[in-house]
């Protein structure tokens, strides 16, 4: 998993804290399993994009994604 989407991961984790939810409490809100939940924040596995957006959306963050070129 890349650098950037382990930091994406942590703000969301961070966000998830400070809004005083479960990873249950996510998963409900994201329309999402608790299992996936865990994935996420595990940072097992990149994540898929339309998990990023439902996560972000039951956060109430908005996430941006901007191409770049190297």
């Amino acid at each position: 998993m890349s650098e950037n989407c382990a930091n994406i991961i942590n703000l969301l984790i961070e966000q998830r804290h400070n809004r005083g939810m479960t990873q249950k409490d996510l998963a409900k809100a994201a329309s999402l399993t608790q299992s996936v939940i865990a994935r996420l924040e595990s940072k097992k596995a990149t994540p898929q994009l339309d998990t990023l957006l439902k996560v972000t959306t039951a956060l109430g963050c908005e996430l941006i994604v901007v191409p770049t070129s190297k």
